[in-house]
């Protein structure tokens, strides 16, 4: 056996005196490699444990090599992206499949994991199912809504709706389909509509009982046109209540089905068709069914019943599905009232900025001037004006044309419409009658008279929805000694220095004094001083008349 070589270690030549100053010190030269001897059965030894080594090496390999590279790493994107789609959206789920490989799986999910609102506002899409739908938003403190999808069938015999293929334990729901769920004593009065959910397996009814239930149509309409159903009793008779809780709720509602929608009414009123219809045939594509007296069975594969609303009249582009505002219902009023062609074909376009000035106005023989166009809206019974004539000349002294406006409830809305849409201002008393600057082109102006203790209801019903929709909005305040309520509970009163005390009370007290038992007298300097800031305004907006036109006196 061959022996292994011995190393022999020289040591390193002492360092001569005679060189250099510094030591050199020098790395010993590398030693022989060690190696280990062969023989006595070395090499197989070697070889048995490398080939495992090999075997593991390889298999690892070709299992990393087996699964793509992207599902070794989570990316924090894509897991934000899932995490923030819509509920409608599909989303897609990871999971092993028998043969221990990563599958992509698609899922939606199901009408019941979804908000009630997204089937309302349309975000949940249409089409059919293998099971209805039933759902009820109640999370609004103006109006409760219900969505159905199925088999919608009305029964007027029972002022109820009834829902085959309903979801499986659905239970009845009743709903009062009008906007002002907060005033108990007016809901009373509302019709009340139950939908009742009938299951098509007959669970929880016996055979007698499906069989009450079952309803023949008689009017089937098309697939993929719904029913809306509302209400027009309340407060309806009101031009404000008529817009607010009604005309604007129902843009609000059904606007996204583009005319391809039926409206079922309760409390059906003529004169209400009669009055609106101008609007509502541009809603809707059919007519109108009077959920009362039309005593056939509509049958119907998708049904909204209540209005969804936004607040006083206003239209919240952020809660439309199609980014409408309040600007879009004005242009279909215009639309309506100006007597163009139905809209049905074409969406209405807001109204642009208002031309000042028209019409021009000759005030005399000898000088021509164009003067702006007033509107003084007045009250006969109460918050009248009492010394109108002074307000009317204070308005001519402004470089205004005054036109005193008395409405009854006959007057035509065309008339009013024609009215407004050619002025340049309008001067009104808070009351229902302000409701008309919607009809008013943006950049007109709005003058609110305000009585005592009418502050925040005349903010919040008319000024805020006047800038929305791009009027210069001005306040005149009734100070205490120009009410008529001072003379009747004295300046120093508590009914005319403090009105919270009153209102703290309730609508009805807050109603009956102020509002039904008040009347004004305005400061000619003070509403002097707002006619100029209306004039200024205008000036800022106008554009020249042209030469002035004659206007026969």
């Amino acid at each position: 056996m061959q022996q292994p070589q011995q190393h022999h270690h020289h040591k390193p030549p002492k360092p001569s005196l005679s060189g250099s100053a510094s030591w050199i010190r020098r790395s010993p030269p590398p030693s022989q490699p060690h190696r280990k001897p062969w023989g006595a059965g070395g090499r197989g030894r070697y070889a048995c444990r490398a080939v495992p080594l090999l075997v593991l090496t390889v298999y690892s390999l070709f299992t990393v090599l087996r699964i793509p590279s992207s599902s070794l790493v989570v990316n924090t994107a894509d897991s934000e992206r899932v995490d923030r789609r819509e509920d409608v959206e599909a989303f897609k789920t990871h999971l092993p499949s028998n043969q221990n490989s990563l599958e992509a799986r698609q899922e939606t999910r199901s009408p019941a994991s979804l908000p009630c609102s997204a089937f309302i506002s349309g975000e949940a899409g249409g089409g059919q199912a293998e099971e209805g739908v039933l759902c009820c938003d109640r999370s609004h403190y103006r109006s409760d809504v219900c969505y159905l999808r199925g088999d919608a069938r009305t029964d007027p015999s029972t002022s109820s709706v009834l829902l085959y293929n309903a979801p499986r334990g659905a239970a009845p729901e009743k709903v009062r389909p009008y906007t002002r769920k907060f005033e108990e004593s007016i809901m009373r009065s509302i019709d009340e509509v139950t939908i009742v959910p009938v299951d098509s397996t007959g669970n929880g009814t016996d055979k007698d009982t499906r069989d009450s239930l079952r309803r023949r149509c008689d009017v089937r309409h098309p697939a993929g046109v719904p029913a809306v159903v509302f209400s027009t009793g309340g407060y309806t008779g009101n031009v404000y209540h008529e817009f607010s809780d009604g005309l604007i709720p129902l843009f609000v509602t059904a606007e996204r089905f583009g005319g391809e929608v039926v409206f079922v009414v309760l409390e059906y009123h003529y004169w209400w068709l009669g009055r609106y219809g101008a609007i509502l045939e541009r809603l809707t594509n059919y007519k109108i069914i009077d959920f009362r007296y039309d005593r056939r069975v509509h049958c119907f594969s998708e049904m909204i019943v209540g209005l969804r609303i936004h607040g006083e009249l206003v239209v919240d582009p952020k809660l439309m599905p199609n980014g409408k505002s309040i600007k879009d219902f004005q242009a279909l009023l215009h639309q309506g009232y100006s007597g163009k062609p139905s809209a049905t074909s074409a969406a209405p376009l807001p109204l642009p900025l208002a031309t000042p000035s028209r019409p021009c106005v000759r005030p005399d023989d000898h000088a021509k001037a164009a003067k702006p166009k007033m509107l003084i809206f007045i009250r006969k019974q109460n918050r009248v004006i009492l010394n109108l004539p002074h307000v009317v000349t204070a308005c001519r002294r402004a470089g205004f044309a005054p036109h005193v406006m008395n409405l009854r409830r006959q007057t035509p809305l065309p008339v009013i419409h024609a009215a407004l849409a050619s002025a340049d201002a309008m001067v009104a008393v808070h009351g229902a009658a302000v409701t008309h600057f919607l009809f008013m082109r943006p950049g007109t102006v709005l003058l609110q008279i305000v009585p005592v203790g009418l502050d925040w209801a005349a903010e919040s019903f008319y000024g805020k929805p006047a800038q929305q929709l791009g009027l210069e909005y001005l306040e005149y305040r009734v100070a205490p000694e120009e009410s008529s309520l001072a003379a009747e509970y004295g300046l120093n009163s508590t009914v005319v220095q403090d009105p919270s005390v009153i209102s703290s009370q309730g609508w009805w007290e807050m109603k009956k004094v102020y509002m039904d038992r008040q009347n004004v007298t305005v400061s000619v300097k003070r509403f002097g001083e707002l006619l100029r800031a209306a004039k200024l305004h205008l000036k800022k907006n106008a554009t020249a008349c042209g030469k002035a036109a004659g206007v026969v006196r």
